[in-house]
């Protein structure tokens, strides 16, 4: 039982350094890249769908996102789209292809996103303490119930602590990375 519960919070645990690396993709770096339109949906055929399934996306140059619908009619919408979302990216529209231009990040917006990044894993570093509390709860339960001996019980909690202390040190790890990204010039 104690060994179900060490895997599943590891797994957890995992599931939430994914998710922070994905977020840090949406950040924007000062280079193209196509993870910035992750998650963007675009109204068309009387739904939302993903910008990635109703057109091209590449990077033919570092500093140049080109966005090519498969119909023409939706290519208004899709630059509607990209002007709601909070990346402050302006797109131009030919009447084919889409192209948005990445500027250069000043120091300072260098310095803001650096900040978002260091909250973000902040608010991660949280979600891993919280289950690291959760497990231990778990397992005093287990003792209370005489399921596991004391031994066993301080030995799992351990265990916990090194696998809250191995995530957060991925986190700090993934959150130097993406920092350095962006205060590069």
């Amino acid at each position: 039982m104690k060994d179900e519960i060490l895997s599943e919070q590891r797994e957890k645990m995992k599931k939430g350094a994914s998710a922070l690396e994905r977020e840090f993709k949406r950040i924007r770096t000062g280079r193209a890249s196509t993870a910035l339109l992750d998650g963007l949906k675009v109204e068309c055929y009387s739904a939302l769908m993903p910008i990635e399934q109703v057109a091209t996306i590449s990077v033919p140059e570092s500093r140049l996102i080109t966005i090519q619908p498969w119909d023409q009619s939706i290519i208004g919408n899709v630059e509607k789209c990209i002007l709601k979302s909070d990346l402050g990216l302006t797109p131009a529209n030919d009447g084919k292809i889409i192209r948005i231009a990445i500027p250069p990040l000043t120091e300072e917006r260098r310095k803001d996103l650096a900040k978002l990044a260091k909250k973000m894993a902040e608010e991660s570093k949280i979600s891993i303490r919280g289950l690291r509390r959760e497990a231990n709860e778990m397992l005093k339960e287990l003792k209370n119930e005489k399921e596991i001996s004391e031994d066993e019980f301080f030995k799992s909690q351990d265990d916990v602590q090194k696998l809250t202390d191995e995530f957060i040190k991925k986190i700090d790890e993934i959150t130097a990375r993406k920092e350095k990204e962006i205060m590069e010039f």
